[in-house]
């Protein structure tokens, strides 16, 4: 476990906010190579292909995207959630990961079509979750006189990666 890595990295919130984003794109570039995956499998008209594609997905946002965010909801989105100009941004946060979980539950029942749209829509749902993320509430966390996105990340390996 690279744990003393990425400790040694966030010494400061630009590091931290670094860490972040490497880890959003590269958790970006897996959910949409499977998502895509899930679609190349229908348009071929290949079932079985298609359904342990979907599990694929499935068992991903199990094991990484779900608990990616739960890690976020605690340390990082709580100390912003307390300020007068960050507890709207963190409700709006939080609703994206109970829109996602959602999509994900749903993906789980579907078969076919129906799996490859949801898993796009998961795809594009974390995507615009990972702009207003990355381009505000990490940035307003890093600015906050009170805050520190180091701090707040330190030890996460489920936000910043290993």
């Amino acid at each position: 476990m690279a744990h003393g890595h990425a400790d040694h990295e966030l010494h400061s919130d630009d590091e931290a906010l670094a860490a972040i984003e490497h880890h959003h794109a590269h958790m970006l570039e897996r959910v949409t190579a499977l998502a895509e995956a899930i679609v190349a499998a229908v348009e071929a008209g290949d079932v079985g292909t298609a359904h342990d594609e979907k599990a694929n997905l499935v068992e991903w946002c199990e094991n990484d995207l779900i608990p990616h965010a739960v890690a976020e909801e605690g340390p990082l989105y709580g100390g912003a959630g307390r300020t007068d100009k960050g507890h709207l941004l963190v409700e709006g946060m939080l609703q994206d990961h109970q829109a996602i979980i959602g999509l994900v539950e749903e993906l789980r029942a579907a078969e076919g079509a129906r799996a490859a749209a949801l898993g796009f829509a998961i795809a594009r749902a974390f995507q615009l979750h990972l702009r207003k993320e990355n381009g505000l509430l990490f940035p307003y966390i890093a600015a906050h006189p009170d805050l520190s996105l180091a701090e707040s990340v330190r030890g996460l390996e489920e936000i910043v990666g290993s």
